[in-house]
């Protein structure tokens, strides 16, 4: 058995419990709570920590309740505390005092009679505590403080001895505990604890504590007096109960049990009667001292039980006790001493039949007498009015337990006087029947023993809060009784005799019925009805009462058999109902009023009443009896009910008749008919006869008799009846026929006859007046909840009525619902009511009808939020109906003015009830629940804010609310089936409530500020949120944001963390969530993260016991740590970007550390912490080395593993059926899963059941029902498996975005790079490891993936800048800080990953390829600087021992390749089709192993297994995709990025021969003719105007070319790799060319050279040269003639517009454009210019190549060559200048081609010069002075001021790349330029070679044609000598003097020194040096 507990009401100390608070009230509050932890909530390792407190305490505990003494020096010490300041304890330094508060000290001081330091202590305390008590003052708080220290003491000691071990209950505590409290416990009883505890009970009293408070203005407002009042009292009771709880397990020693005696001689009374709760408990006390009942009982201890038992082995002590409790002196209260001498006389008879007692026999024979004397004081009336009359009785079960052996022991022992008792009072009756027939005086000497024990025993058994069913003692199975549906204690062993106690009391009842005289007869049916108390009770009184009237049946007198059986009263009944009916008055005469009452006396009216009370009892426990006598054919009583109510009988007995009914409606079996026959009798008259004029019924008797009497009880039961009857079913067609049928004309009855005139009636007793509402709103509210809108309900269904056609009624619900849902006058009382009831529960005073004005304000709140929650489907289905009704929602109409304010205050009202939380949990989780329903509306939350704040008073009392709800301790989480224990359901609703709070919070902090949330957490809702300046509160009002913190800072500095992830697992993952939404919320994020860094350090302190491991709710745990770690990112961003180190360092060091710390050092833990610490083992961590990382031991936390429910067997219902009807019953909840919803489900399946008709189907019943309950379970198990994976997506992602943010938010340097990378492995490989074990879910993969990729692409980075500094490559250990052989496993996992996935998840595959893609970067080479030394000779490169990266690489591909053919599909497959990010990384994937693996063995997969030919043929689908990207506004670019991805992979591919050639033979060029996309280039200028602002989307034009400039460069590989063998590509690529001639040759006249159109020259330049050549057609095989020559003119057309570009680029427009460049984008100027740079000399190289590959194909010799440049030296005019399109149509002049040499020349050595400085800049970058670094890197960072922010490490390593980048963009210009120079060389040399040795001049005269067309037609026909004659000798000549001119001493100087330069570094000879000479030669030759 389980004792009660009560709580404390004073908050515990929130801010750090630490002993800065007074010694009168923190140390105690910290004992009670370690005793409560220990014994109550048995938590772990608490006996250590309760035997230090015990230790502390002891002299607390031995001067109970001692204040310290007063002295004159501490007086002193004090009153000199405000000049010279006063040290106070737990705080440094000492304090200067106002001087006020030394005055409010000394008053406490003499107050309470307290030391002055301590009163002053306590004052400060209440200082510290006040922000919890709005309106009170420091010195109020110091009150309540004083008490409440001083209850802790009492509950402390009253706990320890309940756990003690003895002979009465247990608390199952471990024997450690219990020994230590034992110990305890004796020595404080030994030093005189019960004197000083009855001491204390009779100097302690509220009126006494009153009047000393009153004095000194020690009382505040209404609250406060209560709280002070139940703290006096709770003191007094916990004492008293100390001392009942000793006695109850040990006995007391014999001056403790007389001084017990003698405090009770003087206890007196309360004003009616009965003990007060402190007395009761020291009465109960003796009771125990004196029993010895328990001997009987054969416990396995009994033995050591009788040694501890001094009225057995102590002769002293039974004589002290008799000779005191036979004293004669009377008490002051004589029934008090009757009940101790009747304990004490049964006790004695007790003793005499044992053994040890024949030594006491002198004692033991004076227990007759004993006896005798308690009768005489009416020993039973005491305890019916005096112990059962004090409320606490029945709350304690160790009272009841006693009082019931009390009872039964004078029956069972002392039989005799039991006989004596009848006998008596047959002969009073005898002379009470004497004296009414001879109408004299009653006799004086009446004694009334017998009835009052009858009274006693009928009151003591009625009631049974616990359950415990002790009357079954009474009731003595006499038949066997073998019915299967009792489980009585004796059953199934019917032959066994039943204990001669049992017997002798069944005899008891038995006999007392046997010829009952008269006078006894109403008390025997109230014992009968106390015993029938219980189910089994019942079933045994039915028998009883059916057995005497059957055994009697056959006497003289016919019918009446015994007195009391069924047979005599319902044949009673019937003979009433005969009688009255005759009576009936016709309705409309005019006596109707007052009807001849001859009917029943007062006499009879009691025993009738009586007798329905019994049977009441009885057939509301037992439904066989409610069966059994409901089908009785000769009884029935129900008709016979229903006829007496039709009856003029008083409203009493009326009543009572209803009660009795509602009891048979029970019975949904009787239910159903009792409608009907209600309907018929008309008891409530719902069809009026024509022509008659008044009502009749219930409605008369209410509004006429019942109110003239000013009492109702006939309205009350007729609810409580309608009540009943509604519960079990609504009848539909009731009254069908003779009026519109349904339920409406009760509703309207009790709507408007009963629940409006309310609160007008007059009430005799005041308390009645809240009964009727309670009782009416009950069925209101039951309407309410069964109903659930319906399509039906809106349509205006007709009924016929007697042949004419009225409108049907709606369900009732429908009709409250439309009252609710319009400002109707039910809603306005509804509203009113609980203005009212908040009204008077702030008074705090004690008033008639309190529980039932309670009950009913609990209904109005759930009508408000039944309304609420079906408001949604109301109003749609109104609003698809059509219908004309006019609704208004009812968080508007809550807004409405209420009426008796005058102020819109319904919501604020419904609000205070939170104020009440401790005394109505209820109300408030109602409360809580409706304003979180009202929080879902954005509009209603900005006026409820103002509502809030508009009066201060109001504004307090709401927020301290709030916080005392989100407060509570006694909250406990809980399932419904626990609400058996009244306690553990008041413990759930707190718990809801906070749950319900903090999801307003959630909510509310959703919508846009000002909202209730900030309000409530105390954020500014009148100025800007992020103003707010969050503090401890100090001065400040408590706030919710102080309570949520508070709940959960709760034991963070204990081992086990903090305590509210334990108890309260979801409301811990609530407050985590409401942190964290504070903290993301921009406006509230400042303010929230500095309040929790500052004064909270929550995020350090909650962090450190990650992970929280809650076995019993895995998916809380997960949640809890989500919130958390998500809050954690934040802070770690939040501290990085404001640079706070400190901060961001002892984080990351706490998550990511495998150094074991010095857990929890002490800061501000006392001693007493540090000798626990090495008790509960902190010891094994100095052998460990090594812990795991906080990370990681969170991810081991997640369990990827998860149990599927299993597929439904169903024998009845249809599978796919059953998932349809499932699917349909799911919705997306609060938190965002979809889960189903179970009781729609049920609902759905039930109905289907019900539906089926036939006998087979109600056969069938019970199996279908088995059925449905297993889908149930299974629909249970899928919401939970759903919970758990998301709950566990949740926890993982939070997980990864903390991961994430600490390797990319915080600073580099807070984790090094070598520990950095082995976190990185650490986590990468245990990812792997979870995700790849057998049984994880694969919901989980995608964030694993998506982290794997984060993490890897971190570890590439970290490796990459690791070897950029240079470090790392020449350990020996391998690679970098992270060994090779760890790349190697995590390459391996990352494989096994790839290929575990399978043939799904291919987006999740996306995130691995991009992690394989980082991996493999790791082994790539970083640029090196071409520095043009000398190279290594060839043998030297073969020898040198192979570098890390090549090595990596080597051993990267071997892994790759072990995996063989399996990973190559999937790779392929992805890269073929599926998603397009997925296709677009497994070609960079493909790419990338293709570049590094030298067996092309993946290459000849994809060409033999079809990949290769599929990709390939995938470009002509793209085409249509592609075209679509041109038009200004595109779709999507994603064809454009899948495009770019297949020419890079193709390009890889074309990069080998083998390649090239199989692409060729794929047809790939064939495929890129067929594309129409290259023949649309967009105009470029009509889309400037559609430019994306943020440029993110390219151009029209730039999209083009991103599809042009890698189709190019495919082209150009493909030349370049098959040029040797093959001349095939050389032929299709033209024939390519050809098919989009018009396009190139568009190109090639570009107007405007922008950047784009330069790359596209330099690529096309570079295939037509070639290409185009003539030898090429040749090759492509049979070609006709027309073909040929049309090829041929494209291929003239070609050449000439790449010679007019020659023009152009090697003209003066090159500095004009790379000007220009400058201009337009000044801001990535250095860079663009140097691209610009090298794509005009790529192009200018490209056409000379394609000039000299023109010569050399035309002619061996010069003679025979063609000419391409026309015989002018004179260099070249500013081209830009003239007529563009003249410029086109002119032949280039030799001139140009010497200009273009010059010019390179010059550039060379420009350029060489930067490339020396660039190289002397890197070599010594160390020295560089900082400006220049800046300026270096300017480059490379955008944005202005980028450089700044950068670390100086991050500077140099930028500047270094970006010098690498000038040094290889320089070496490749002079690449470019020394080759020019050698073409213009060899041009020049054919060229004039031609002209001055072999061709013959013409006259000018001859010339009809200009010079121009000339050449044109030399240079088109390509023919020989066909207009040779036009050069004149004029010509020849200039030509030859103009060149020697340019081509002078100087310049060829510099080319010879170009060569010296430059290609001798190179190891490669030019021929710059032989053409210089050539061309010198011809230049001299004189003329011939």
């Amino acid at each position: 058995t389980h004792l009660h507990r009560t709580n404390s009401h004073i908050k515990p100390e929130i801010t750090g419990r630490d002993d800065k608070t007074s010694s009168l009230w923190g140390p105690l509050k910290e004992l009670w709570e370690t005793v409560d932890g220990a014994v109550l909530r048995r938590q772990p390792e608490s006996v250590h920590l309760l035997d230090l407190q015990l230790k502390k305490h002891k002299p607390h505990f031995l001067s109970l309740f001692k204040n310290p003494p007063k002295s004159a020096e501490q007086r002193e010490k004090v009153r000199k505390a405000s000049t010279e300041g006063i040290a106070i304890q737990g705080q440094q330094g000492s304090r200067l005092l106002p001087e006020q508060l030394l005055t409010e000290a000394f008053i406490l001081s003499d107050l309470f009679d307290i030391g002055e330091l301590a009163a002053l202590e306590l004052l400060l305390a209440g200082e510290q505590q006040q922000p919890y008590f709005p309106g009170l003052t420091r010195g109020l708080v110091a009150v309540l403080l004083y008490w409440d220290g001083k209850l802790c003491m009492a509950n402390s000691l009253r706990t320890l001895i309940q756990s003690r071990q003895g002979k009465t209950f247990t608390l199952d505590l471990s024997g450690e505990l219990v020994a230590l409290t034992t110990r305890f416990t004796d020595e404080l009883m030994s030093q005189g604890l019960t004197k000083r505890i009855l001491t204390l009970v009779s100097e302690i009293s509220v009126t006494r504590e009153f009047e000393r408070l009153q004095k000194e203005r020690g009382l505040g407002n209404e609250k406060h007096r209560k709280e002070v009042a139940d703290l006096i009292k709770e003191c007094r009771q916990a004492l008293a109960d100390s001392l009942f709880s000793w006695t109850c397990q040990s006995p007391l020693s014999k001056d403790d049990t007389l001084a017990l005696i003698g405090h009770l001689e003087t206890v007196t009374a309360q004003a009616d009667g009965s003990l007060d709760s402190v007395s009761l408990a020291l009465v109960m006390a003796l009771l125990y001292c004196l029993d010895v009942s328990f001997i009987e009982q054969g416990t396995e201890d009994r033995d050591d039980l009788l040694q501890a038992l001094p009225l057995l082995t102590e002769r002293q002590y039974v004589s002290a006790v008799h000779s005191r409790l036979m004293d004669s002196q009377p008490w002051k209260l004589p029934g008090l001493q009757a009940v101790c001498r009747l304990a004490w006389a049964l006790s004695l008879r007790v003793l005499s039949q044992l053994p040890q007692g024949s030594a006491l026999v002198e004692f033991t024979e004076a227990d007759e007498a004993l006896a005798d004397q308690a009768l005489l004081g009416d020993v039973f009336l005491f305890m019916k009015e005096g112990m059962l009359g004090c409320e606490s009785f029945s709350q304690e079960e160790f009272y009841i337990r006693r009082v019931h052996s009390l009872i039964t022991d004078f029956l069972a022992l002392m039989p005799m006087k039991v006989k004596q008792l009848r006998n008596r009072a047959d002969e009073d009756a005898r002379l009470v029947h004497m004296s009414l027939q001879m109408d004299s005086e009653l006799p004086s000497s009446l004694r009334k023993d017998l009835d009052h024990l009858m009274i006693l025993i009928g009151e003591f058994y009625s009631k049974d809060p616990f359950g415990l069913e002790l009357g079954l003692e009474f009731w003595c199975p006499t038949e066997s009784l073998q019915h299967t549906s009792l489980q009585g204690s004796y059953l199934g062993m019917a032959l066994q005799r039943p204990p001669h106690k049992q017997v002798v009391l069944s005899k008891f009842v038995r006999q007392m019925g046997d010829l009952l005289p008269s006078t006894l007869y109403i008390s025997y049916l109230r014992m009968l009805k106390g015993l029938a108390n219980g189910p089994q009770c019942a079933h045994y009184c039915f028998s009883l009462l059916k057995t005497n009237g059957a055994a009697h049946s056959d006497n003289i007198q016919g019918v009446s058999g015994s007195p009391v059986s069924w047979e005599h009263f319902f044949h009673s009944l019937m003979l009433y109902h005969e009688n009255l009916r005759r009576d009936l008055p016709n309705p409309d005469s005019a006596h109707y009023r007052h009807p001849p009452l001859r009917g029943i006396t007062q006499r009879e009216m009691e025993g009738l009443t009586s007798f329905l009370q019994l049977l009441t009892t009885i057939i509301t426990w037992s439904e066989n009896a409610r069966l059994a006598l409901c089908e009785h054919p000769q009884w029935t009583p129900v008709v016979v009910m229903l006829g007496l109510l039709q009856c003029s009988v008083p409203p009493v007995l009326k009543a009572e008749l209803l009660h009795c009914l509602a009891a048979f409606g029970k019975s949904p079996e009787i239910a159903a008919s009792l409608w009907q026959s209600l309907e018929y009798t008309q008891i409530l008259q719902t069809v009026r006869a024509p022509g008659q004029r008044q009502a009749a019924g219930i409605e008369v008797e209410l509004n006429e008799i019942e109110s003239s009497c000013e009492e109702y009880p006939l309205t009350r039961s007729f609810c409580h009846l309608i009540s009943t009857l509604v519960e079990g079913s609504l009848p539909v067609n009731l009254g069908a026929g003779l009026r519109v049928p349904g339920f409406q004309p009760y509703l309207n009855f009790l709507r408007d006859s009963v629940f409006l005139p309310f609160p007008t009636r007059a009430y005799r007793r005041p308390a009645e007046k809240w009964e009727v509402a309670d009782s009416v709103l009950e069925v209101f509210h039951k309407l309410l909840r069964d109903y659930e809108p319906q399509p039906s309900d809106f349509v205006q269904e007709i009924v016929e009525l007697q042949g004419e056609q009225v409108p049907a009624h709606k369900p009732p619900g429908h009709s409250i619902m439309f009252h609710l849902l319009n400002d109707s006058p039910m809603l306005a009382l509804c509203l009113s009511l609980l203005e009212e009831g908040v009204r008077q529960l702030d008074t705090y005073a004690p008033f008639p009808g309190k529980k039932h004005l309670e009950s009913a304000v609990l209904h109005c709140l759930c009508l408000l939020d039944l309304a609420l929650q079906k408001e949604a489907v109301f109003m749609d289905l109104l609003r698809e109906s059509q219908a004309s009704l006019l609704v208004s929602p009812l968080e508007q109409l809550l807004q409405g003015v209420s009426p008796q304010t005058r102020r819109a205050d319904h919501i604020v009202n419904i609000a205070r009830y939170l104020y009440h939380s401790s005394s109505n949990p209820e109300a408030a989780f109602q409360s809580a629940k409706i304003l979180r329903r009202i929080a879902n509306y954005p509009n209603i939350q900005i006026r409820l804010v103002g509502d809030f704040t508009h009066d201060q008073a109001v504004s307090h009392k709401l927020m301290a609310g709030f916080v005392e709800c989100l407060d509570n301790e006694d909250a406990e989480e809980g399932t419904e089936k626990d609400d058996i224990d009244s306690q553990k359901k008041v413990a759930r609703i707190r718990h809801e409530t906070q749950i319900h709070i903090l999801n307003l919070l959630i909510t509310s902090l959703e919508l846009k500020a000002p909202n209730l949330a900030l309000y409530l957490l105390g954020y500014e809702v009148k100025k800007p949120v992020s103003s707010t300046n969050l503090q401890d509160p100090g001065e400040s009002l408590c706030v919710c944001l102080t309570g949520v913190l508070g709940r959960l800072q709760r034991g963070t500095e204990k081992r086990s963390g903090p305590a509210l992830t334990q108890q309260a697992p979801h409301l811990a993952e609530l407050c985590y969530q409401v942190i964290y939404q504070l903290c993301a919320c921009p406006d509230t994020s400042g303010p929230t993260m500095r309040y929790l860094r500052t004064s909270q350090d929550f995020l350090f302190s909650h962090l450190q016991h990650l992970p929280f491991n809650l076995p019993s709710n895995q998916i809380a745990a997960l949640s809890q740590m989500s919130w958390l770690m998500k809050t954690a990112a934040i802070e770690l961003r939040v501290t990085s970007l404001n640079r706070q180190r400190s901060h961001t360092q002892r984080l990351v060091s706490l998550l990511l550390d495998d150094q074991p710390h010095a857990q929890h050092a002490a800061d501000g833990e006392s001693g007493m912490e540090d000798e626990t610490r090495s008790v509960s083992g902190f010891l094994h961590f100095d052998t460990v080395s090594k812990v795991r990382r906080k990370l990681l031991s969170v991810l081991d936390a997640i369990d990827f593993s998860q149990d599927m429910p299993e597929l439904l067997q169903l024998d009845f219902f249809e599978r796919t059926q059953i998932e349809q009807v499932i699917s349909n019953c799911e919705h997306v909840n609060e938190q965002g899963h979809t889960v189903c919803n179970v009781k729609l489900l049920h609902r759905v399946l039930v109905a289907e059941v019900n539906a089926l008709q036939g006998m087979a189907a109600i056969g069938q019943r019970p199996l279908l029902m088995e059925e449905v309950n297993s889908i149930l379970q299974q629909v249970v198990e899928r919401n939970r498996v759903r919970r758990s994976l998301s709950a566990k997506r949740h926890a993982l992602q939070s997980w990864r975005s903390l991961v994430e943010t600490l390797l990319t938010a915080c600073p580099a340097d807070l984790i090094p790079a070598d520990e950095r990378q082995l976190i990185i492995r650490d986590l990468l490989l245990d990812l792997h490891d979870k995700v790849l074990s057998e049984d994880a879910a694969g919901e989980l993969m995608p964030i694993v993936a998506g982290a794997v990729f984060t993490l890897t692409a971190h570890l590439s980075q970290s490796v990459l800048s690791e070897q950029q500094q240079g470090v790392g490559l020449e350990a020996s250990s391998g690679f970098a800080s992270i060994a090779n052989s760890a790349l190697h496993l995590i390459l391996r996992k990352l494989l096994d990953f790839i290929l575990s996935t399978g043939g799904g998840y291919q987006r999740l595959r996306a995130h691995l390829y991009g992690s394989l893609l980082y991996y493999l970067q790791i082994a790539q080479k970083p640029e090196e600087p071409d520095t043009l030394q000398t190279g290594k000779a060839m043998w030297e490169r073969l020898t040198a021992p192979e570098d890390g990266f090549s090595k990596l690489q080597r051993e990267n591909l071997a892994i790759i390749e072990s995996y063989g053919k399996a990973l190559m599909e999937v790779v392929c497959r992805d890269a073929c089709d599926g998603h397009e990010i997925s296709r677009m990384l497994a070609m960079a994937v493909l790419d990338r192993i293709l570049s590094i693996d030298r067996q092309n063995q993946w290459l000849l997969y994809i060409c033999n297994s079809g990949y290769l030919r599929s990709l390939v043929e995938s470009l002509r689908q793209d085409d249509v995709a592609l075209q679509s990207l041109l038009t200004p506004q595109p779709p999507l670019l994603k064809p454009l990025y899948i495009f770019e991805s297949k020419m890079a992979l193709l390009t890889r591919v074309a990069k080998t021969g083998q390649g090239a050639v199989e692409l060729l033979r794929c047809g790939l060029v064939a495929q890129l003719m067929e594309c129409q996309v290259f023949d649309m280039v967009p105009d470029s200028d009509a889309h400037r105007v559609m430019r994306d602002p943020s440029g993110f989307i390219p151009s029209p034009m730039d999209r083009y070319r991103q599809i042009l400039l890698p189709t190019l460069r495919l082209f150009q590989v493909i030349l370049t790799s098959t040029s040797i063998n093959h001349q095939q590509g050389a032929a299709q690529v033209l024939q390519w060319l050809i098919v989009h001639a018009d396009t190139i040759q568009s190109l090639l006249r570009c107007q405007e050279l922008s950047m784009g159109a330069l790359q596209e020259l330099s690529l096309l330049t570079g295939i037509i040269s070639k290409t185009a050549l003539p030898g090429a057609l040749e090759m492509g095989g049979e070609v006709n003639s027309a073909a040929l020559m049309e090829f041929q003119g494209h291929i003239n057309r070609f050449q000439r517009l790449c010679l007019s570009l020659l023009g152009r680029l090697a003209g003066s427009e090159r500095d004009r454009l790379l000007k220009q460049a400058e201009i337009s984008a000044p801001g990535d100027s250095a860079e663009r210019r140097e691209e610009m740079e090298v794509a005009m000399q790529q192009v200018c190289a490209n056409i000379m190549e394609y000039c000299q590959a023109l010569l050399l194909q035309s002619s061996a010799q010069a003679q025979f060559s063609i000419c391409l440049f026309s015989p002018s030296g004179s260099e070249p005019a500013d081209l830009s200048s003239t007529v563009p399109s003249m410029a086109y149509s002119r032949v280039p002049s030799l001139g140009l081609v010497l200009y273009l040499l010059k010019n390179s020349a010059a550039d060379f050595f420009r350029f060489h010069q930067s490339h020396r400085q660039s190289l002397g800049k890197l070599q010594s970058l160390d020295q560089l002075p900082p400006e220049e670094l800046k300026e270096l890197c300017q480059g490379l960072v955008s944005g202005p001021g980028g450089v700044e922010k950068i670390s100086s490490v991050q500077r140099s390593l930028l500047a270094k790349r970006r010098l690498v980048q000038l040094i290889n963009n320089r070496a490749k210009l002079l690449a470019l330029c020394s080759y020019v120079i050698e073409t213009c060389l060899f041009v020049l040399w054919r060229h004039l070679e031609y002209y001055l040795l072999h061709c013959i001049p013409t006259d000018p005269k001859d010339s009809l044609l200009p010079g121009s067309t000339l050449y044109r037609s030399r240079l088109a026909s390509g023919g020989r000598g066909l207009s040779l004659s036009r050069v004149s000798q004029q010509d020849l000549d200039l030509l030859k003097s103009d060149m020697a001119a340019g081509f002078g001493e100087a310049l060829q100087r510099k080319l010879l020194e170009v060569e010296g330069l430059y290609s001798q570094v190179r190891s490669r000879y030019t021929f710059i040096q032989a053409l210089v000479r050539r061309i010198r030669g011809l230049l001299r030759q004189p003329k011939s």
